[in-house]
Formats: C-alpha cells, sequence, structure tokens
C-alpha cells in the first residue's frame, strides 16, 4: 500500500466518523422535521400583534408581502407598520399601492442611518418606537421581511406557539424559492447547511444554548424584548436574527421551525445572486478569523469532497475497500440530504451534487473572508455593511 493510499484511507474513515457524530450527536438535524402543530386549537384571547416591514428597495416584492399580511384570519388586532429604509426605487409607491383603503397599516420614512447601526435594525427600531407609541398594547412584534409571502393562517400559528408555550421568540425559514438552475442546485443546500449549523431541536430545547432564527419570520414577544435591553441591544448585528434569538434565550425559551406555505419572494437567478447572499455574513459567522476559515473549508472538504474522491481514487487504485469507505460516507451524505430535499419537492438523485454545492458554498465563504481582508466591505442594497463581532456560538 502506498503511502498517498494510507492517507486517502485515513481521510475516508475520518469523513465515515464525522458523518457518524453529525447523525447521532448534532441533534438529528438532518430529519427537517420541525414544524409548528397542525392540530392548534385558537386563541379565546387572542393578543394585539404588530407588524413591522424594514423595506429597502423592495418594489418588486413588497405588495405582494402586503397583500398577503393584510389576508390573515387573525381574529386579534394586528396592524402593519413599513419602514422605507431611503428606498431608492419605487418601494413607496408598491407600499401604497398595496394599502390602499386599509386602515391598519402606517408608511413611514426611515431616516438616516446613525453611526454603529446597521442598516436593518436602525429600520425595525424606528417602527418599535412608532408601535410603542401607537400601539402599547401590543404583546408581539411581526418582524417580518418585505420579500416575505405569509399563509392566511400565520399569525394565528405564530401567536398560539407562542402564547401557549410562553416563548420569547417563534421564528419560520421561510421556503425560498427553488426554480432557475442555480437555486436547485444551492437552496436546497443552503438549508441543510444552517440546520447542522444552528440544529433546530438543540435551538427549541430550553436546557441547550444553542440559539438561532430565520430573519424573514420572526415573532418576537414585546416584553421579554424590552427585558433584554430592546432592539438597541444587537444594534450593530450582520447576523441580526441569531444574534437577537442568542439574547433572548439567556431568559426565555425561544423556537424555530421549516414551513412549507410560507415562502420567500426573491429570485436568484444567477451563481453570483446567491454568492452574494453568502459572502456578505460567511466570514462575520467565523468571527473574521482565520483559523475559523481554515478549520471550516478543511471540514467542509473532509465531509463532502472526500467521499467521492475516495471512490475515484479507489476505482483508479484498485482499492476496493477505500471504495466501500467512501461509499459509505456518500449514501451518509444523500440519506442526511433527502429530507431537505422533500421539503423542496426535490428528486432524491440530486442528492448525489451535494458535494458540488459544498465546494461552491466554500468557494463563496473563502471570498467573504478575501474581500473582507482586502477592505472591500460587502454591499447589500446598496449599502456598505459595517463590521460585526458574533454574539453567537459557532459550534
Amino acid at each position: 500500500m502506498l503511502v498517498n493510499d494510507v492517507i486517502f484511507y485515513f481521510l475516508a474513515i475520518t469523513s465515515i466518523i464525522v458523518w457518524g457524530f453529525m447523525v447521532f450527536f448534532r441533534g438529528q438535524f438532518w430529519r427537517s422535521n420541525q414544524f409548528l402543530p397542525n392540530n392548534r386549537m385558537p386563541l379565546k384571547d387572542p393578543p394585539e400583534i404588530v407588524i413591522i416591514i424594514p423595506s429597502r428597495n423592495e418594489e418588486f416584492t413588497i405588495g405582494q408581502s402586503i397583500s398577503s399580511l393584510l389576508q390573515q384570519n387573525y381574529s386579534g388586532i394586528y396592524s402593519i407598520i413599513v419602514v422605507n429604509d431611503n428606498s431608492s426605487d419605487e418601494t413607496i409607491n408598491a407600499v401604497r399601492r398595496a394599502s390602499k383603503g386599509q386602515k391598519n397599516i402606517t408608511l413611514i420614512d426611515g431616516t438616516e442611518l446613525p453611526d454603529k447601526w446597521n442598516g436593518k435594525i436602525w429600520a425595525i427600531a424606528q417602527g418599535i418606537e412608532l408601535a410603542r407609541k401607537n400601539f402599547s398594547h401590543a404583546k408581539y412584534y411581526l418582524f417580518t421581511d418585505a420579500d416575505i409571502f405569509h399563509h392566511p393562517e400565520n399569525l394565528s400559528e405564530l401567536t398560539c406557539k407562542a402564547t401557549n408555550e410562553n416563548l420569547a421568540l417563534v421564528s419560520l425559514m421561510s421556503k425560498l424559492r427553488c426554480v432557475s438552475i442555480w437555486e436547485i442546485l444551492l437552496i436546497p443546500a443552503f438549508i441543510f447547511f444552517f440546520q447542522k449549523l444552528y440544529p433546530f431541536s438543540l435551538v427549541n430545547d430550553p436546557t441547550k444554548s444553542k440559539a438561532g432564527a430565520a430573519g424573514g419570520c420572526m415573532l418576537v414577544n414585546s416584553q421579554h424584548l424590552e427585558e433584554i435591553g430592546g432592539i438597541e441591544t444587537i444594534k450593530d448585528a450582520v447576523i441580526d436574527d441569531c444574534t437577537l434569538a442568542k439574547h433572548l434565550k439567556e431568559f426565555n425559551p425561544i423556537w424555530l421551525g421549516l414551513t412549507r406555505s410560507i415562502r420567500s419572494l426573491r429570485e436568484y437567478h444567477s451563481f453570483r445572486d446567491i454568492s452574494r447572499m453568502v459572502s456578505r455574513t460567511a466570514f462575520t459567522q467565523l468571527n473574521y478569523s482565520i483559523l475559523n476559515l481554515f478549520v471550516t473549508v478543511v471540514g467542509m472538504l473532509i465531509i463532502y469532497i472526500i467521499p467521492v474522491i475516495s471512490v475515484f481514487i479507489g476505482v483508479w487504485a484498485d482499492e476496493k475497500f477505500l471504495i466501500i469507505l467512501g461509499l459509505i460516507a456518500w449514501l451518509m451524505m444523500v440519506v442526511t440530504y433527502t429530507p431537505t430535499l422533500g421539503l423542496y419537492n426535490r428528486p432524491i438523485i440530486e442528492a448525489g451534487f451535494l458535494p458540488v454545492a459544498a465546494l461552491l458554498y466554500s468557494a463563496m465563504t473563502i471570498n467573504s473572508a478575501w474581500q473582507h481582508m482586502a477592505g472591500n466591505a460587502p454591499i447589500w442594497k446598496g449599502r456598505k455593511i459595517k463590521k460585526q463581532k458574533r454574539y453567537d456560538d459557532p459550534h
């Protein structure tokens, strides 16, 4: 046996060990089974809710988002505040068209971004300030993005979960668009990687410190938010949703789940579109650490690429045992990825392309680090994103 063969055997066995750990000791994240219950009992006295939508250059999606919120089958009082975050397109007109004749929606123009604040959080803060003034009895705030389409029962389901279990936060990972070639290749993988990083069952376990949330749909208890110091506590957060979840879970339980009926309207037609989304936060996720970057990339290669290489090297070198090891790791990859593909109604054969997606996401992460070290702040919707030290535990 050659030295190179020994190295590949070692790497293949390491890959299997890591997959075994993820399958059995990572909160079974891969099952993709955290959903709101369908058999909920309606609340006798549904609490008042204020929906806050920070909006910057969302003329193509915000109209549909608002329309879906205005059609909620919620028996309680709810109001909508749209904060126009210095948009340079037709966002304001789109909001006015969607809200014409509706009395429970307010549109305000956001002020200029202060120092030490990030844009989205500043917009939300202005919405909260208005909510405190005009809707002081609101028990919950729903923070949602301007590109999210809500099914009619969403408010009721979120509020039942939050009220019945006394949760500080209930968040749903909206179903992302999965139509273009790049979306089909990369979006289910993105959800899979997110669940691996923030295993939902561990997030939902009040005895565990793991915390996470999805910023597109977050129902937050207003009193619990005040108890942690208000939204100002995360004013500089780039990964604002998970940072908020971390702060809230220090004092009260939270819940994070998946959904098949709340969907994102944002379209990703090209690799560049998805890369821009990932690169703006990837290096932040690693706390701007080169060591963390190295460990992450090496880990991605061992977990997702080594099984494939082991099979091909084994065939080329006629090393049958190496082929078997590679196939075992690859099979574990396929089996664990299948539930996420099922969520997106994608065929199981596409699980074989997860190594390609992993390689591309590794490249996006490296690019995120490269841009940071080159002094190029990531730009989102025409605004530079300021550096933030991570608050949440990456492990």
